[in-house]
């Protein structure tokens, strides 16, 4: 086994603008970061809404090894197939279980040793999900039985939420990444238990925009105060991905980057 485990993950993918660049963009990035797994949350590729079985060979065309999701997944009811069929791709694990698809995964990476996915969603301003902090132990006394490395899509709306889980599994987790509000925030560190950390990842997707929809339409809801149709903008796309690093032995993480491509 190899002397650390390199893991891309790659900020919420919105819609074909997003997807376009991470297929132009991956590549390069696996090879500089020598990258060993890499992890995307798709929740927004279909057009800001859900994923679609071609999205999803897409990005296992391009080597993803997961998907990870959030509250934006059921926009489209036929994900419920999807979800059912394909273990690596994650809906947050704390929504009620009758609902289909599997909130972690275990992936193989043969001699570089095994990497847990665990997905979440917070639920301050969310929906009121299952409490997320005790389905990450539930998670991890299952994970923990087949690895230490573990990454953690936390999906939420509240940075002190996402601070709060993040402290709570520190030391336990390799990774804890937030998603969801699509803004990328300048705080990516290792915590003093060894749990790399960073409260949004930020969106791959176009910036010129309100986090991914047309402006216009955007400051017309806020305006008017009332229901417009949600439009997908199209211009300034960028990629916002974290790399990190992590120990096989211990499970904890040894680096964390940030990376935005452009730079704003």
């Amino acid at each position: 086994m190899s002397r650390t485990l390199n893991v891309l993950f790659v900020g919420d993918v919105n819609g074909r603008p997003g997807l376009t660049l991470l297929r132009t963009l991956l590549k390069s990035y696996v090879q500089k970061h020598e990258i060993d797994c890499v992890v995307v949350n798709g929740e927004n590729t279909d057009g800001g809404k859900s994923i679609t079985a071609e999205q999803l060979k897409e990005f296992q065309d391009l080597g993803v090894h997961a998907v990870t999701t959030g509250n934006h997944i059921w926009d489209n009811w036929k994900v419920k197939g999807l979800l059912s069929e394909h273990r690596t791709l994650l809906r947050p694990l704390n929504y009620p279980k009758d609902n289909p698809g599997y909130g972690f995964c275990v992936i193989d990476l043969k001699d570089k040793g095994r990497l847990g996915v665990l997905n979440l969603q917070g639920r301050t301003y969310m929906q009121p999900l299952d409490d997320p902090f005790k389905s990450a132990d539930w998670a991890l006394s299952k994970i923990n039985n087949e690895t230490k490395m573990v990454l953690v899509d936390f999906h939420a709306e509240a940075t002190a939420e996402k601070m709060a889980l993040a402290w709570y599994l520190d030391g336990r987790v390799s990774a804890v990444v937030g998603t969801h509000t699509h803004i990328p925030t300048a705080d990516a560190r290792i915590l003093p238990g060894g749990t790399a950390y960073i409260t949004d990842v930020g969106m791959t997707g176009p910036y010129d925009s309100v986090i991914g929809m047309k402006k216009e339409i955007a400051i017309r809801r806020f305006i008017h105060q009332t229901p417009y149709k949600f439009e997908l903008a199209e211009h300034d796309v960028r990629f916002c991905a974290v790399a990190m690093r992590f120990d096989p032995e211990t499970g904890k993480a040894v680096k964390i980057e940030q990376i935005v491509f452009p730079e704003f």
